[in-house]
């Protein structure tokens, strides 16, 4: 079977489900926000939390830089915005020293090489892909050249350019997720029989889903279907400002996820079919016992 160590933890079949709070950018700049949705995770009994990190001028296409949008600071362009809610190193320190404080994982999605070298400063346990970074090769090489676990997000990508980004990076300590990057996305594009097709074709790899849909079930469903680890965006208010929001998760919420993944793992069992101790009883009250007389005899 396959597995892979993040941090102290072992992703695969067969092992607790690893589950990821995704927190991205739905702090909106705001170092107590994201403090308060770490908490959240951590209440919540998830095993990390990721963000999001990027380089604003490799990021944004040059043509939009200057595009004014509204904001929650108020009217701006784009590219400022996207500085408003980029961390510094500062910040990130502290958050590094919040996650170890509270004993839950960290990392992050880099969205661009230099993103890379950054966050290598805190010594992450894995990289992400996101799901918009799968054909940029040369980022994947990057994130994989540090030796660190690399899980990448299929969303937006068809099977070939899966197979182009696995044979770019190789197969050891890559995790791979079915995702559809739509915000929210439709229950009928959901498409989690994916997870199968994708455990069928890369059996080396521990495979799960990243979640973009409202509600819990699917990504319940994920978990029965197989997934080795699950991640789904959290934030204190769905209603907040930003566009991830909407296909997030409350805490209330992300308690109830993790709660009954847990309950689904125990539940799903090893499939032999055995008589257990707790039936006995019953079997000895309940159960009808055939009459033992042959259906047919001969007489002579």
């Amino acid at each position: 079977m396959a597995t892979v160590h993040i941090g102290h933890k072992l992703v695969g079949d067969g092992e607790s489900v690893f589950i990821i709070a995704e927190i991205g950018i739905n702090h909106n700049g705001s170092l107590d926000i994201a403090k308060k949705l770490i908490d959240g995770a951590v209440l919540s009994g998830c095993d990390a939390v990721k963000f999001q990190k990027r380089t604003p001028e490799l990021c944004v296409p040059k043509d939009q830089w200057h595009l004014e949008r509204d904001t929650p600071w108020g009217r701006m362009t784009y590219i400022d915005y996207r500085h408003k809610v980029e961390f510094s190193e500062k910040e990130y320190a502290e958050i590094d020293r919040h996650c170890k404080e509270r004993g839950i994982l960290w990392f992050a999605s880099c969205w661009d090489e230099p993103s890379v070298d950054f966050m290598e400063k805190f010594d992450p346990p894995c990289y992400k892909a996101a799901s918009a970074s799968l054909t940029d090769l040369d980022l994947l090489r990057k994130k994989k050249a540090t030796g660190r676990p690399l899980i990448i997000s299929t969303g937006m990508s068809t099977m070939e350019e899966i197979e182009a980004a696995v044979t770019a990076v190789g197969t050891e300590n890559l995790l791979i997720a079915h995702a559809t990057s739509t915000y929210p996305c439709p229950l009928q594009e959901l498409n989690l029989r994916v997870i199968h097709t994708l455990k069928a074709k890369y059996p080396m790899c521990p495979i799960g889903y990243s979640g973009h849909e409202t509600g819990l079930a699917p990504t319940w469903a994920a978990v029965a279907l197989g997934a080795t680890f699950v991640e789904r965006h959290i934030t204190l208010d769905r209603a907040m400002w930003g566009t991830d929001q909407a296909a997030s998760v409350e805490i209330g919420g992300m308690m109830r996820l993790v709660s009954n993944i847990r309950d689904i793992e125990k539940s799903m069992g090893d499939g032999v079919k055995r008589l257990y101790d707790s039936e006995l009883a019953p079997r000895k009250k309940l159960r009808r016992v055939q009459s033992s007389v042959p259906l047919s005899s001969n007489h002579n």
